[in-house]
């Protein structure tokens, strides 16, 4: 934990009302600023005991106190720093060792994620009849067969996909491990509406995760070695911008550098060397130049908390949403409150997740639209899966990709 960064903080309390635990709990240490004093108190002595470590672990990271900070307190560096602390000299719990070793061994990693389609289809298919006695047995694998999507023919994308047109870009795709794994069909969109675009995009069948799970969550030497090798790869693939479809994922890589920094070598200069973008962030600049198609129906649009607060991405979705003809943008109330997803955390913290994936579902529902759209591939299953516990009719759920490519395609819905 860096003394410095810690120092920042002026204890205004600007960032209580947008802190999810503070507004579910008011509670002072489930709070940023009391968080970063209990950081202060480690730093200058005090050992890092089971409750501190209990309030670390309640932060879901999601960013939003780094937003609304006045002073541009460093929160998201030294939640992260803490959370390898807590790592390296808290005892976990048996159970909760056994869980976090199978959500990091299992993840990050897309073959082992393909691994467990079935299983999960089955979980889905029984999720009614099964979830009351697995939310007895335990709470976290009840939440992973909740939050298990609907099963999606798997799709494979060729190493390069030419742009339609005149050649504007070149481009390389991160596919990533959940996206690529639940919801290929995001990638697929991704890739057809940017080569629609101009750009032809580069696909690297190598790739794997991206280190965004494992950085998160205090797994600081997994996450840097997924770094070396997602820098490694993209060099290899002869491409210096990364096009990302997923929050969580463009948050961390934009971030390589200075989580490389003291790793020795070259490896944050050959992070400086490759530029990672949002999809929408780079379509935005880019400009339009494929013909938009009218799609008439209202989008509920979710800002991803590490679209929105950590990268500072709000208009360009909905510049992109606007500029389809026939459509329609509805706010959600409190946009800025997470969902409960935030990477693993609805895995590690279900019931708070739930609380707050409720919360969230309550007010999508409230807009009235035809679509929730989202950009984050957690947060697509966590507030799909609070939606279906309500009973409600289902909202279905869509990335921004996937309305784009309808309308550029001249398709009458969004697939």
């Amino acid at each position: 934990m860096d003394p410095e960064l810690i120092n920042d903080c002026v204890h205004c309390g600007f960032c209580l009302p947008s802190c999810p635990t503070y507004v579910l709990w008011g509670e002072e240490m489930d709070s940023p600023r009391g968080r970063i004093h209990l950081m202060k108190q480690h730093v200058e002595g005090t050992p890092l005991t089971p409750e501190m470590a209990g309030h670390f672990d309640a932060c879901l990271g999601c960013m939003a106190c780094v937003t609304a900070c006045p002073s541009g307190v460093r929160y998201d560096r030294l939640i992260e720093q803490t959370r390898a602390e807590v790592e390296r000299v808290h005892e976990r719990e048996p159970d909760d060792r056994a869980l976090r070793a199978l959500v990091f061994q299992l993840f990050p990693y897309p073959r082992r994620l393909r691994a467990m389609r079935l299983p999960l289809r089955l979980s889905a298919g029984l999720r009614r009849a099964v979830a009351p006695r697995l939310e007895r047995i335990n709470p976290s694998l009840a939440a992973m067969a909740d939050l298990a999507p609907p099963a999606t023919a798997r799709l494979r994308l060729p190493g390069r996909v030419a742009a339609r047109g005149p050649r504007r870009a070149t481009v390389g795709m991160l596919t990533g491990c959940v996206q690529g794994e639940f919801f290929p069909q995001v990638n697929e969109a991704t890739a057809r509406v940017l080569a629609m675009e101009g750009c032809d995009v580069v696909i690297p069948p190598s790739q794997g995760c991206c280190g965004a799970l494992s950085l998160h969550s205090g797994q600081e030497r997994q996450a840097l070695r997924f770094a070396k090798r997602t820098i490694a790869t993209f060099e290899r693939a002869g491409v210096d911008t990364i096009v990302v479809n997923a929050a969580g994922c463009g948050s961390t890589m934009k971030d390589y550098a200075e989580i490389l920094e003291g790793e020795g070598g070259d490896w944050a200069d050959r992070a400086r060397a490759i530029r990672t973008v949002d999809l929408a962030e780079y379509l935005v600049a880019l400009g339009p130049a494929a013909e938009r198609h009218p799609l008439p129906l209202t989008v509920a649009y979710h800002d991803a908390c590490h679209l929105a607060h950590a990268q500072g991405i709000r208009s360009e979705p909905r510049e992109l949403l606007d500029g389809v003809p026939g459509l329609e943008v509805r706010e959600i109330a409190e946009s800025a409150i997470c969902c409960g997803s935030a990477g693993t955390y609805n895995l590690f913290q279900p019931e708070t997740a739930k609380e707050l994936g409720d919360r969230k579902a309550e007010r999508v529902l409230a807009t009235g639209a035809d679509l929730l759209v989202s950009a984050n591939p957690g947060c697509t299953m966590q507030i799909a899966a609070a939606i279906r516990r309500r009973g409600d009719e289902p909202v279905p759920v869509a990335h921004t990709a996937q309305v784009l490519d309808a309308s550029l395609r001249g398709l009458a819905r969004v697939p």
